[in-house]
């Protein structure tokens, strides 16, 4: 079972998560505070998120990641689903 890590304004919270899973949808699950303000539909940019560990461990960008010019270790958490082991730092907490 794959552990993410949110870095959230300083503060470290560690959770277990099912694989394909998306960021998003796990931090909402675990109340961390991860903003989407379009849904989780990729067109915002308010979930954009670093992964700072394990990116390897993330789906790979996909078209609307890459249309929002996701470059580096950002990723939108509505978009990268989790395959493993991964931290990630939040943007817009």
């Amino acid at each position: 079972m794959p552990k993410v890590t949110f870095l959230v304004n300083g503060q470290e919270k560690t959770v277990d998560t099912a694989t394909d899973q998306t960021i998003l949808a796990i931090a909402q699950a675990n109340g961390i505070p991860m903003e989407s303000a379009c849904g989780g539909n990729g067109f915002c940019m308010t979930c954009k998120c670093h992964a700072r560990k394990g990116a390897e461990n993330l789906s790979p960008r996909n078209e609307r990641e890459e249309a929002m010019g996701m470059t580096g270790d950002e990723r939108l958490g509505c978009q990268a689903t989790v395959k493993g082991d991964v931290t990630v730092e939040l943007e817009n907490a």
